[in-house]
């Protein structure tokens, strides 16, 4: 069964900030706490973004 729950704890301030990073790139304003207000696309876009900056990371360690 999938889950979003983060499962190392020390983990959790980091994804906020990468989270925070990523919309800041695509132009969304995040707020801390909820942020169920955002519009099912610019949510989409933070997860995209968020998405590419790991592959992005994971090329550049594999090279």
């Amino acid at each position: 069964m999938a889950s979003n729950k983060i499962v190392v704890p020390e983990a959790k301030d980091a994804m906020n900030k990468f989270k925070m990073e990523a919309a800041n790139e695509v132009g969304v304003s995040l707020k801390q706490g909820y942020n169920g207000d955002l519009t099912s696309k610019q949510a989409g876009s933070i997860g995209g973004q968020m998405v590419k900056k790991m592959i992005q990371a994971y090329e550049t360690s594999i090279k």
